[in-house]
């Protein structure tokens, strides 16, 4: 069974903690890119998120949202965690970035 709780790493040097997922599946916890389009310090960010049936599946789907600390930009990932024969856990995951412009007219370059 896959658990969401602990330190988690990826191929880009980007990291979050996930704090405990309650009964219900939710959770909350930080994430620390390596990877933003900004000349800002990079700053640890927020996030919530739940976890689809937490006790019920090997292999769960999951979604969170981080608020950005240092860009008006907020990103939502959705995933599924696998578990190998060996144990190992892996997240797989997609996000969408939205980013504040300043009128309605440009909302088709703020959602990378």
């Amino acid at each position: 069974q896959c658990d969401l709780q602990g330190l988690w790493k990826n191929e880009l040097g980007s990291n979050m903690t996930i704090l405990a997922t309650n009964t219900a599946g939710t959770f909350s916890g930080y994430y620390h890119t390596a990877v933003a389009a900004t000349n800002k310090q990079i700053l640890v960010s927020p996030l919530q998120g739940a976890q689809q049936h937490p006790s019920a599946k090997r292999h769960p789907t999951f979604s969170f949202t981080v608020q950005w600390q240092f860009s008006d930009s907020t990103t939502a990932f959705v995933g599924q965690c696998f578990v190998d024969h060996h144990g190992k856990e892996t997240l797989e995951t997609t996000w969408l970035l939205r980013e504040e412009v300043l009128s309605h007219k440009d909302t088709w370059k703020a959602t990378r």
